[in-house]
């Protein structure tokens, strides 16, 4: 074959195989970069000279890490929680735009009231500034809410107010409550990765990880770009004492 068959381009397909009871292979999707580093601690035999006259290999050590732009929720609790998890989630309304009522009982009632989970703030829309949240009978700048029904002082009626709250979605999406487990407790998943060459039809490299843990997860932001969650992970050998394999087509 010729050399060109030994070359790769492009982040690559990343695929993660949980263990266990969420055993559904996921994938690392917009996958921007994955790195893997394959590495020895080495014992040095020194006689009178500046040389080593004898190497051993010692302890072996695979980490990995993959950036990717999918904010995806089984992909986190499979891979790094090993929670389980539900349909639906819980979604946010920031700053709903609303009007306290112009007569008693002087309220506003969220738009999702039916699913509301918890109030997460009402600021007044012309100014900015916060009202205070109350238990109950709120003065003028203050507000008490109950079931998604936002209460307020005759003196602001009228008013625009932006009302920030939590809300239950029943379909779509999921939803992990994460626990606090016994130390020593962590899920753990296969790792497949694989590039081609994209200038000859079928020629690919690929590696496969038995039995990996990951260590970190990040989730970053930052103005005027994508959220690029990323994963980190190392390998150990599984019940057959394997770590892996690797497949060239050279």
């Amino acid at each position: 074959m010729s050399n060109i068959t030994s070359v790769a381009f492009g982040s690559g397909v990343l695929i993660a195989t949980p263990s266990g009871a969420n055993a559904t292979p996921v994938q690392f999707g917009t996958l921007q970069d994955a790195s893997i580093d394959i590495s020895f601690s080495s014992k040095q035999l020194f006689g009178q000279y500046q040389f080593p006259i004898a190497l051993a290999r010692g302890e072996g050590k695979i980490t990995g890490k993959a950036k990717f732009a999918n904010i995806d929720g089984p992909l986190f609790n499979n891979c790094f929680f090993g929670q389980t998890y539900n349909p639906g989630q819980k979604m946010w309304s920031y700053n709903e735009a609303g009007s306290v009522s112009s007569s008693a009982p002087f309220v506003y009632t969220a738009a999702n009231a039916g699913n509301f989970d918890v109030d997460l703030g009402v600021v007044y829309a012309a100014s900015g500034l916060a009202l205070v949240k109350v238990a109950s009978a709120p003065a003028v700048g203050q507000y008490s809410v109950g079931a998604g029904v936002y209460t307020f002082n005759s003196g602001d009626a009228g008013k625009a107010v932006l009302v920030s709250y939590s809300y239950t979605q029943t379909s779509g999406g999921s939803r992990a409550l994460i626990s606090n487990r016994v130390m020593g407790t962590a899920p753990t998943f296969q790792i497949d990765f694989y590039q081609t060459n994209p200038n000859i039809a079928g020629a690919q490299w690929s590696l496969r990880l038995y039995n990996c843990v990951s260590s970190k997860l990040s989730i970053a932001s930052k103005t005027q770009d994508f959220a690029v969650p990323e994963l980190d992970f190392e390998a150990l050998a599984n019940a057959a004492n394997a770590i892996g394999e690797i497949n060239t087509a050279v």
